[in-house]
């Protein structure tokens, strides 16, 4: 029997799924996390053989005496993984640590974290990518705008999602920046791209070749939702398009990606960008190295009538999955902002669109920033049908 251990599988809170088809597939499967096990809910407690509390993720020595205590009780670990980007470079280092092969190690890193570092592999997969400065001081930041123009985006080399994202619009909007961003962290400055997000999502086995492929489109800039407070809307296309099949598979093969969930992300442009390429293009973004956030697991299973959960398990596994991929839809995600004057009420939304939902709910208050504190979740066959329910539902009173 395979040991597995799983880092936080208690959230987010969709993921104990991953450790139940884990353990469906006969693998050991091991929890550490901080939360106290009466806690735990019952379906994760179902999915795990065993469970050890640390008082804090973020303590690293606590940390490796849980995976040394389960090395001592359990024999070899042969998996380690979180499906989380915050615990990226922790999963990284345990790994290295324990001499665990089958993932990233610490030298592997910079190239999948630090967004200065992901432009060469993306450049080298054929891609283009906006101009960036490593920001030094305001006359060197002064220069790289004289080239490039405002606005720039700023946001820090290494980070998670939105946080501490700036676009910057002016010499006073720069001055800003200095005087309150961050002295401890390295910041990335890039030339504004204007254009929307289109995600490429695969499941990649261990020679490098997709299992399962969709994406996602976010016509709206997460930096501008949580800067803003605005509401939070994406969806799973029904169909992925040729262009950002190619590039993701292009990026899968530069970045060295082997057994992993992934979620690239590109621009495609909205407009002719000189330097970069025509309206339409996709160019560029970022990678991440773990699923999509929040509950778009769950959005892709309803996308595209499957089962991302047993997939990613059975790559695991066996490598190979029989998983099912049934009928396909739009799935669309409306993350609505609390103390906004909507024309529907909830009663009108469930009665107008109760046939197409799949998740109602409220979001936690650590992913509200980026997502909204309203949650609904839908699938439609068309994309004229997906627009017509964000106009509706997103509509505010005068």
């Amino acid at each position: 029997m395979k040991n597995f251990i799983f880092i936080s599988p208690n959230f987010p809170t969709n993921y104990w799924m991953f450790c139940r088809e884990l353990k469906n597939n006969g693998m050991n499967v091991l929890g550490i996390g901080d939360q106290p096990y009466d806690e735990l809910s019952q379906d994760l407690k179902n999915s795990l053989n065993e469970y050890y509390k640390v008082s804090s993720l973020g303590n690293y020595d606590e940390v490796y005496r849980a995976v040394a205590f389960f090395i001592f009780k359990h024999g070899r670990i042969d998996w380690l993984e979180s499906n989380n980007e915050y615990w990226l470079e922790r999963d990284a280092r345990l790994r290295t640590d324990f001499h665990i092969t089958s993932g990233f190690q610490t030298s592997d890193i910079p190239r999948i974290k630090f967004k200065s570092k992901m432009k060469e592999f993306y450049i080298k997969a054929g891609i283009p990518v906006a101009r960036h400065h490593i920001v030094d001081d305001i006359e060197g930041c002064r220069a790289f705008i004289k080239e490039v123009g405002y606005p720039v985006v700023t946001k820090p080399d290494n980070g998670v999602g939105a946080s501490h994202t700036y676009k910057l619009k002016n010499d006073e909007d720069l001055q800003n920046f200095f005087a309150t961003k961050w002295d401890d962290t390295i910041y990335i400055m890039e030339e504004f791209i204007d254009a929307e997000v289109n995600s490429y999502d695969a499941i990649i086995d261990s020679n490098g070749e997709p299992m399962f492929e969709t994406g996602n489109v976010t016509p709206n800039s997460i930096m501008d939702i949580v800067n803003n407070n605005d509401n939070s809307i994406y969806y799973i296309v029904k169909d992925l398009p040729d262009d950002t099949r190619t590039a993701g598979r292009a990026t899968v093969k530069s970045f060295g990606v082997k057994s992993r969930f992934v979620h690239f992300e590109f621009f495609r442009l909205l407009k002719d960008h000189e330097g970069l390429g025509k309206k339409g293009q996709v160019i560029a973004l970022e990678v991440n190295m773990r699923p999509c956030g929040g509950f778009t697991p769950d959005m892709i299973n309803f996308a595209h009538s499957t089962n991302v959960y047993k997939i990613w398990a059975d790559m695991i596994a066996f490598d190979r999955s029989t998983m099912p991929v049934g009928e396909h839809a739009f799935c669309a995600f409306a993350g609505l902002r609390d103390g906004k004057n909507f024309v529907m009420s909830h009663d009108d939304i469930m009665k107008k669109y109760g046939s197409h939902m799949k998740m109602v709910d409220r979001i936690p208050d650590v992913l509200s920033g980026a997502m909204g504190n309203q949650m609904y979740v839908a699938t439609f066959q068309t994309k004229e049908e997906m627009d017509t329910f964000y106009t509706e539902v997103l509509q505010c009173k005068e």
